[in-house]
């Protein structure tokens, strides 16, 4: 199946160049080219893609507007945002997960890994295991700042001892093959448990589920370094 995207960003060169790029792939394609956050809300929901590539300063409404409008939409449910952005701040990182992104690249990434990125988001997964991002999930989302939980703790309890453990290893940043390998599972039955989690906890997508571990206590932040 073919990869819909949405590009999202004030700078039309930029644009111009992801569109070379994504459309040279043979699984995926450039469906609209928006250049600030109202017109990427107003092409969600229009094309329905499945990822908008989402840059977070733009006039008007910005990326972290749009993504939280297009996240909140039951008509997109199946749209996933993946924010890339020059301002690859903790604090924006942080705000983009809260609000529903399911991925974050800074714009010096590589060729292969922005795709890459894509087609792991479209695939269900978040772009959640480098080091640093995970730095930020421990560090901001269990701050008393970062908003109500997305999903009550008593819900946690409708969970499996195996869908637990599962989903507390997704919050570490380990991908599906990585918890497979650890648990002596196959890589569908981790992607069921991961499934299983979601749905139960009301999570849109992993990022969601690794957020509403941390928010709950599922998962405790490392300490901070001395």
């Amino acid at each position: 199946m073919t990869i819909r995207v949405l590009l999202a960003d004030d700078q039309a060169l930029l644009r111009g160049t992801f569109r070379l790029l994504i459309d040279s792939c043979d699984d995926m394609e450039v469906v609209g080219e928006a250049a600030d956050g109202h017109q990427a809300v107003e092409l969600a929901r229009s094309h329905r893609p499945d990822i908008v590539l989402m840059d977070i300063r733009m006039p008007g409404a910005d990326g972290l507007a749009a993504t939280a409008t297009i996240c909140e939409d039951p008509d997109l449910a199946s749209t996933r945002v993946l924010i890339l952005t020059m301002f690859e701040t903790e604090e924006y990182v942080a705000q983009a997960l809260r609000v529903g992104a399911s991925g974050f690249l800074g714009k010096y990434v590589t060729t292969d890994a922005l795709l890459n990125g894509i087609r792991t988001v479209a695939a269900g997964e978040a772009l959640l295991s480098p080091g640093a991002t995970q730095a930020l999930i421990t560090r901001f989302l269990t701050l008393p700042t970062s908003g109500p939980p997305l999903a009550s703790a008593e819900r946690l309890a409708d969970l499996t001892p195996r869908e637990q453990e599962v989903t507390v290893l997704a919050a570490h940043g380990k991908s599906n093959d990585q918890i497979a390998q650890e648990l002596f599972l196959s890589v569908l039955t981790v992607r069921t448990h991961i499934q299983r989690a979601m749905t139960k906890l009301g999570a849109r997508d992993r990022a969601q589920l690794v957020v509403i571990a941390y928010q709950n206590g599922l998962v405790r932040p490392a300490p901070p370094h001395s």
